[in-house]
């Protein structure tokens, strides 16, 4: 298993080709590559050329840190066809980006949208009609999280879709802090995907159940806004034993394919002393699960 640093939270700190040398400085060998304005952006086509991603690949072997994985965030699942055809064009040059930086993991969300699950899950399939046989030339793995506010955040669903695509090259993510929206039911989802689980993202959120559904207020009441923190552990009301130990039941922690991503995103005023507490707090869980670093 790899053990990798989500970046976010220094982007309007530091220029991306610092990013490897943070990393390593904060202690972690492996980064996630996530959007960002110069390389992938959000929704819109890469900005990175070809002299660039060899530059962010030289920067990150001369800080000696790897690349976990990919996170690019397109609307292929979009039930806007024209939105869909362009996300299809800008996940081909996204995987073009990854075979150059020496990469094989993408992972990524549905990007679909709720109130329309039905020609959002329509679109998806016709997306992967095209992608599905690129990722399998190019030897990626693709690994989607069902994202609150997607057309499926149910994870029991999520994995469903991601069995019907019935390809050795497409798995799940499974992230913390999405648990309540997910159903709750992280252990019953962790055994369901076994080997189909092969990169978690660890942060810590509130339960938007708890107290009658008053654990935090958005207006008016009853509006469709989906609410989660990305909070370091122990913030929130994740149970990290279970999570901790449901991935050691699954021999998470011993496979080569596998990756766990620091990705706290609400606190970039403590961002250095944050991401060195999620590391110490990952590596103690770790080893009183059964994992020496």
């Amino acid at each position: 298993m790899k053990i990798a640093l989500d970046p976010t939270p220094f982007h309007h700190s530091h220029d991306l080709l610092e990013f490897p040398s943070l990393v390593a400085e904060l202690g972690y060998e492996y980064l996630q590559l996530t959007p960002h304005r110069d390389f992938i952006p959000f929704y819109n086509h890469p900005r990175a050329d070809d002299d660039l991603v060899a530059e962010f690949r030289k920067a990150c072997s001369e800080a000696g840190v790897g690349i976990a994985s990919v996170l690019p965030v397109l609307r292929w699942s979009g039930p806007d066809e024209d939105a869909r055809e362009a996300a299809v064009r800008n996940w081909k040059r996204v995987v073009q980006i990854t075979v150059d930086l020496g990469v094989n993991v993408i992972n990524t969300e549905f990007s679909g949208r709720p109130e329309m699950p039905e020609e959002s899950e329509r679109a998806f399939f016709r997306s992967m009609e095209e992608l599905l046989p690129i990722f399998e030339r190019e030897g990626i793995d693709v690994r989607i999280d069902p994202h609150p506010d997607d057309f499926v955040e149910d994870g029991l669903e999520a994995l469903r879709i991601i069995r019907g695509l019935n390809s050795p090259n497409v798995g799940m993510v499974y992230v913390a802090c999405h648990t309540y929206h997910m159903g709750g039911n992280m252990i019953e989802i962790m055994r369901a995907a076994g080997d189909k689980l092969r990169l978690v993202h660890v942060a810590d959120t509130m339960d938007h159940h708890r107290s009658h559904g008053l654990r935090y207020i958005t207006n008016p009441p009853g509006n469709s806004a989906r609410v989660h923190q990305h909070l370091k552990i122990g913030d929130g009301d994740v149970n990290w034993d279970e999570f901790f130990g449901g991935l050691a039941a699954l021999g998470f922690y011993d496979r080569e394919d596998t990756v766990m991503v620091s990705s706290v995103f609400a606190e970039d005023e403590a961002a250095h002393d944050v991401s060195r507490y999620q590391l110490k707090t990952m590596t103690e869980y770790l080893s009183k699960h059964g994992k020496q670093r």
